[in-house]
């Protein structure tokens, strides 16, 4: 028996139209919902390993629990080069080819910029994980892009009171010279110049990202004679920075007020180097004694053997931010999404958040404490856990600063 030629190209036409159907189908209707994430993980590997290791917790956990409105969560992750231009492109190429439902991650200020910047002009949500600058929910904020980690300002609003109580006139600063470390430097000194007035700032140092001459820059600090130094460099600039700055003893009668130290990542390394007395933000993860913290570190531990890093807390609160955001918007829809963040409460290892209204910055805060070089490791003592919503600007201020959505 011979099948009808008509028949033949029908059963293919429909077949044809089937694979179509279903290809435009979006991931959400699919039983599974796509978070595409972005970051810089071969350029800032100490803090971006322990970050998808969060990632992956939270995922599973959200998972087993049955999903966010049925549907499993999937993470996509691609590394952006620590280059704007690839973190868009690479973002246009998730939603081309991958059909992902929302974006998320970012680690350097540029990067999350461009994100940022992105998500306004494509209308397409964006939860930006790590990156500090409050460009990305001030000056350059849009209604699409959210952030979670305390900012560069609500940092260093945190450490203004701690360094006024040192009484110190004369400061120096050091901060790498790109978005980040500029914010940290000018708002440190508009900050502290309000508390003390008579404060000077005799020296500052701004080397390159990732390319610190820590040599000259002690030294020119060192000929400054500070009384206190104000520091934002992180990762390996900081290690060498350190390094060099014990060799040449500028520590030792210098006090040192420093963004982003206390945390594991950047402290671990400099192993029996690590400073003592340095008034800092970090993570000590191995003394917080909340439940929420506990339960988390229990969990962290038995899946991989290992203590978590403050990266690892960024990335399972960002995806319980993205899955939280999802169940209370019914949908993965950008605008119903979008909305559904404003004032979205969101359980965490550090406790309840809840992400602004006023400009979509999340109020998780931030430790701040001493370091102290323990039997040849750094850590952090002398803490305690500041709320992110009590160092923010006021709501006028903020009205000023952002643009309208």
């Amino acid at each position: 028996m011979h099948t009808p030629r008509r028949l033949v190209l029908a059963s293919a036409y429909a077949a044809v139209a089937v694979t179509v159907s279903l290809a435009s189908i979006p991931a959400f209707a699919q039983n599974v919902v796509k978070i595409g994430e972005i970051n810089s993980y071969k350029a800032q590997a100490a803090f971006l390993e322990p970050y998808k290791k969060g990632m992956e917790l939270a995922v599973e956990e959200v998972n087993a629990a049955g999903g966010v409105n049925g549907k499993k969560l999937e993470v996509i992750t691609r590394d952006d080069n620590a280059n704007p231009g690839d973190a868009v492109r690479i973002a246009e190429e998730l939603i081309a080819r991958e059909h992902i439902d929302v974006l998320m991650g970012s680690f350097l200020s540029n990067t999350g910029l461009a994100l940022t910047d992105f998500a306004k002009q494509k209308k397409f949500f964006y939860l930006a994980a790590e990156p500090l600058t409050d460009k990305i929910v001030w000056q350059n904020g849009n209604k699409y892009t959210y952030r979670l980690r305390p900012s560069t300002y609500m940092q260093v609003a945190m450490l203004v009171p701690e360094a006024a109580k040192l009484k110190k006139k004369r400061w120096a600063i050091v901060y790498p010279n790109y978005e980040y470390g500029q914010s940290s430097a000018a708002t440190f000194k508009k900050l502290l110049k309000e508390v003390q007035p008579d404060v000077e700032f005799v020296a500052e140092q701004a080397p390159p990202l990732g390319k610190v001459d820590a040599g000259s820059v002690v030294q020119a600090l060192a000929d400054a004679r500070p009384d206190a130094i104000f520091n934002a460099l992180f990762a390996a600039d900081l290690a060498k920075f350190v390094r060099e700055g014990n060799t040449r003893g500028l520590f030792e009668k210098t006090s040192v007020v420093s963004v982003l130290t206390g945390e594991p990542e950047y402290m671990d390394p400099l192993k029996d180097e690590a400073p003592n007395g340095w008034i800092v933000t970090g993570y000590p993860w191995a003394t917080i004694a909340t439940p929420e913290h506990k339960a988390f570190l229990a969990a962290y531990q038995a899946r991989y053997k290992d203590y978590p890093r403050l990266g690892s807390v960024v990335g399972y609160s960002a995806v319980k931010s993205i899955a939280a955001g999802i169940r209370k918007a019914g949908s993965t829809d950008t605008e119903k999404l979008a909305a559904a963040f404003k004032g979205l409460p969101v359980d965490t290892p550090f406790g309840k958040i809840t992400y602004r209204a006023q400009d979509n910055q999340s109020t998780m805060g931030a430790f701040v404490g001493k370091t102290k070089n323990e039997g040849g490791k750094g850590v952090m003592v002398d803490y305690s856990y500041l709320d992110g919503a009590k160092f923010q600007p006021s709501d006028a201020e903020v009205k000023q600063l952002r643009p309208a959505d």
